[in-house]
C-alpha cells in the first residue's frame, strides 16, 4: 500500500502543461492506482466540462474515471444548489455554462450553444470565471448585476495558468479582479485556495484529512487549501512554483511520490 489512502491531484502544471503530460507523471499515477490508492483530479479551470478532462487525461494514458474529476464548474454549480441560486449570470465559458446547466441551474444570458452575452435576464448571482472573450459590455453587466445585490461567485482566483514551453497566460483571477474593482464587492470562491473542493472530494469519498495527499505546483492555491483543509501536502515545481519553502515536503516533478 502507498504511504497515503488517497492522492489528490491539480492537473495544470502538476500532471500535465497544456496539451502535454509531464515527464513521469503518468506513470507516477497510474503506479500509485495499482498500489491501491484512490486517485481524484481537482482542477481550478472552470472552462472545460468533465467529460473534456476525462478524455483529455485518458488521451495522454492516465487511467481516469468520471467521477474521479472535480473542476471548480462542479464545485460552483453544487455551492450554487446548496445556496438556492438557481438563476445565474455568467461570466465565463461555455463549458462553465454546460456544467451549470446539467446541475439544473438556469443561465439567463447564454443561449443554445452554452456562449454568454451582455444581455439577459434577472439573476440570483453572477458568476465569474475565465473567459477568453471578456469585453467591457459584459463586465459592465456582472458589475450591475452585483450593485442590485445579487451574489458574487467566482470560480477560481488564479492569477496565470501554465502552458507548454514554461508559458503563462491570464487565468480566472485576472477576470474576477476586474469585476471585483467596479463592484467593490468581494467574491465567494469556490476554488483553491478555499478548502471547499477538497473537502467536497473527502466527503464523497469518504476520506480523513490526515490520510488524503493533496498535491499541486502552486503554494498559494494547491497547498494552501490542503493545509486548510488539514491535509499533508506536497508541492511539485513543473508548474508556477520553482522554489519550496524549507518546511514543504516537494519534490522536482511527481516521480517523487513513488
Amino acid at each position: 500500500m502507498p504511504p497515503y489512502r488517497a492522492y489528490i491531484f491539480d492537473l495544470d502544471g502538476t500532471v500535465y502543461r497544456g496539451s502535454e503530460a509531464i515527464p513521469g507523471a503518468v506513470e507516477t499515477v497510474n503506479a500509485l492506482r495499482e498500489q491501491g490508492a484512490i486517485i481524484r483530479y481537482l482542477t481550478n479551470n472552470s472552462s472545460q466540462t468533465r467529460e473534456f478532462f476525462v478524455q483529455k487525461l485518458s488521451g495522454m494514458g492516465f487511467r481516469c474515471e468520471p467521477h474521479e474529476v472535480v473542476s471548480s464548474s462542479i464545485g460552483t454549480a453544487h455551492h450554487l444548489v446548496a445556496q438556492g441560486l438557481d438563476r445565474v449570470f455568467v461570466v465565463g465559458e461555455p463549458g462553465l455554462v454546460q456544467t451549470l446547466r446539467e446541475h439544473g441551474i438556469t443561465v439567463v444570458n447564454a443561449g443554445h450553444d452554452d456562449v454568454v452575452e451582455h444581455e439577459g435576464g434577472a439573476a440570483h448571482a453572477v458568476v465569474v470565471g475565465i473567459h477568453r472573450t471578456f469585453t467591457y459590455a459584459i463586465m459592465s453587466a456582472a458589475m450591475q448585476r452585483i450593485r442590485s445585490g445579487a451574489h458574487f461567485v467566482a470560480t477560481n482566483a488564479d492569477t496565470t495558468f501554465p502552458l507548454e514551453g514554461d508559458k503563462l497566460v491570464p487565468g480566472a483571477g485576472s477576470v474576477v479582479a476586474a469585476i471585483r474593482a467596479c463592484s467593490e464587492v468581494d467574491p465567494f470562491i469556490v476554488g483553491k485556495p478555499n478548502p471547499f473542493l477538497i473537502e467536497y472530494v473527502m466527503e464523497e469519498a469518504g476520506l480523513r484529512p490526515e490520510e488524503t495527499l493533496v498535491v499541486g505546483d502552486r503554494l498559494d492555491t494547491d497547498i494552501e487549501s490542503g493545509q486548510r483543509a488539514g491535509c499533508p501536502t506536497h508541492l511539485v515545481l513543473t508548474g508556477v512554483a520553482t522554489v519550496a519553502p524549507e518546511s514543504q515536503n516537494y519534490s522536482p516533478d511527481l516521480t517523487g511520490l513513488l
